[in-house]
C-alpha cells in the first residue's frame, strides 16, 4: 500500500506575540478587555517573539539538508507568518515565505461574542456564557459567533486530508496556533475528549515548542504518524531564548 503520510510532521505554535503581552497586563491590572488595538488576525510578535522564532530557525538549520522541513504549511494570521519568515530566514527551511502554503484552516479558533475578553470580562459581560462553558466544557462548548474545539477539529480533518494527499513523503512544517496543536494531536493521535483534555490540563503550549510525528509503517494499516516529542523547548533553551507559553490572546480563556 501507497505511503499516505509525510515522513516527518512538525507542528509548531507561534512564537510570543504582542497580544499575549497585552493578555498579560488586562490580567494584572484586572481589566475586562485585552487591548491589541486591532484585529486578532493582524497581531504581530514581540520582539521576544521574533528571538524564538530565529531560535527554533537555527535549531532546524542544524540538521543535514535531507532532513529539514521542506514544505511549509501557516495560519494566515500575522503571528504565525512572521515565525515561519524567521524560521526561513535563519535557514531552517528552504521554502521561501511568498512558496509557504498560507492555509485558513490553520487559523486561531474564533471566540465571537467573547473575543478580546478577560475571564472577569467574560463574568461581566456574558455570565450566560460562563455558565454554559462551565457546564459544556470548553471542547464542545461554542460561543455566539465562535468556535467550539470540535468546530475547529472538523476544519483540521480537511487539513490533514490535503497534507496527506499532497505531501506524501515530505517533510512538512505547520506553523500556526495553541488549540490548533492541540486539536492536531487529537486528530492524528485518535484521542478522546477526556485524553486531550488531560494533555491540555497540563500545561500551555509553548511559543515556538515543538510537536514532532514520524511515519512508522508498522502503525496501523498502511503506516501512520507516531509521536516523537511535544512542546519540545530545548531549540529555545539552546540559544537562550526564554520560554513562554501565555494562552492566546483572544480570549481571557482557553
Amino acid at each position: 500500500m501507497d505511503q499516505r503520510w509525510p515522513d516527518r510532521l512538525w507542528v509548531v505554535r507561534h512564537g510570543e506575540s504582542s497580544g499575549n503581552v497585552a493578555r498579560d497586563a488586562a490580567h494584572e491590572a484586572n481589566l475586562l478587555r485585552i487591548e491589541t488595538g486591532g484585529r486578532d488576525a493582524d497581531v504581530p510578535l514581540s520582539p521576544l517573539g521574533e528571538r524564538q522564532s530565529e531560535a527554533l530557525g537555527r535549531w532546524f538549520a542544524a540538521m543535514p539538508e535531507d532532513e529539514r522541513p521542506g514544505v511549509v504549511l501557516v495560519s494566515p494570521y500575522r503571528r504565525a507568518r512572521q515565525t515561519a519568515a524567521l524560521v526561513h530566514a535563519v535557514g531552517g527551511t528552504a521554502m521561501a515565505p511568498d512558496d509557504f502554503v498560507v492555509d485558513e484552516r490553520l487559523r486561531e479558533r474564533e471566540f465571537g461574542v467573547l473575543d478580546r475578553l478577560t475571564r472577569q470580562g467574560i463574568e461581566h459581560h456574558h455570565p450566560d456564557q460562563a455558565e454554559f462553558r462551565r457546564t459544556l466544557g470548553k471542547f464542545y462548548h461554542r460561543p455566539p459567533g465562535g468556535e467550539s474545539w470540535c468546530d475547529v477539529i472538523l476544519r483540521l480533518r480537511s487539513a490533514m486530508d490535503t497534507v496527506a494527499l499532497h505531501y506524501s513523503g515530505a517533510r512538512v512544517l505547520i506553523v500556526a496556533h495553541q488549540v490548533v496543536v492541540l486539536c492536531m494531536r487529537y486528530l492524528v493521535e485518535r484521542m478522546t475528549e477526556d485524553q486531550i483534555l488531560a494533555v491540555d490540563a497540563e500545561g500551555d503550549v509553548v511559543n515556538c515548542g515543538v510537536t514532532e510525528y514520524a511515519f512508522d509503517p508498522g502503525l496501523g494499516v498502511g503506516g501512520g504518524l507516531a509521536l516523537r516529542r511535544y512542546n519540545f523547548t530545548a531549540p529555545l533553551e539552546r540559544e537562550g531564548a526564554p520560554v513562554t507559553a501565555e494562552p492566546d490572546v483572544s480570549v481571557g480563556v482557553r
